[in-house]
């Protein structure tokens, strides 16, 4: 199952080795979710990870890139399409992406991914309901 899973929703996940979180590493190490990237989510992935809050050396950052990369597919072009507007310009790509790569679900706790009424043909859902799908067998 192709998902976009946005920043803040990986870096949650990557960083945050609180339980709660666990799923969502197995799910994609298992084959269960295969997350989308694209050249700019993955230059906006490096980029958040360097932040001082997180106090990550470049070796935990390169150790954390390489705990998600090699379970994604890359969109290596990633299509124009008129999405209709989203309330934050800057989350456009995660909806291009999702589009192009034909994603099942895009993952975010973004109030503005999570109000958009676009006509992309996906279910734009938080984690917790991710999780609820997954553990229902839905997708």
């Amino acid at each position: 199952m192709r998902v976009v899973l946005d920043t803040n929703t990986l870096i949650t996940a990557l960083v945050f080795h609180r339980e709660w979180w666990t799923w969502m590493r197995e799910a994609w190490k298992s084959g269960r979710i295969v997350p989308l990237l694209c050249s700019e989510t993955a230059t906006e992935l490096i980029r958040v990870l360097a932040y001082p809050k997180f106090r990550l050396s470049s070796d935990e950052q390169t150790a954390l890139i390489h705990d998600i990369v090699p379970y994604c597919d890359t969109v290596s072009r990633i299509a124009v399409y008129d999405l209709g507007p989203c309330r934050d310009s800057q989350d456009q790509i995660f909806l291009r992406l999702a589009k192009t790569g034909s994603a099942i679900f895009l993952v975010s706790g973004d109030n503005a991914l999570l109000s958009y009424t676009g006509p992309v043909p996906l279910r734009i859902v938080r984690p917790a309901d991710l999780m609820d799908a997954l553990a229902k067998d839905e997708v």
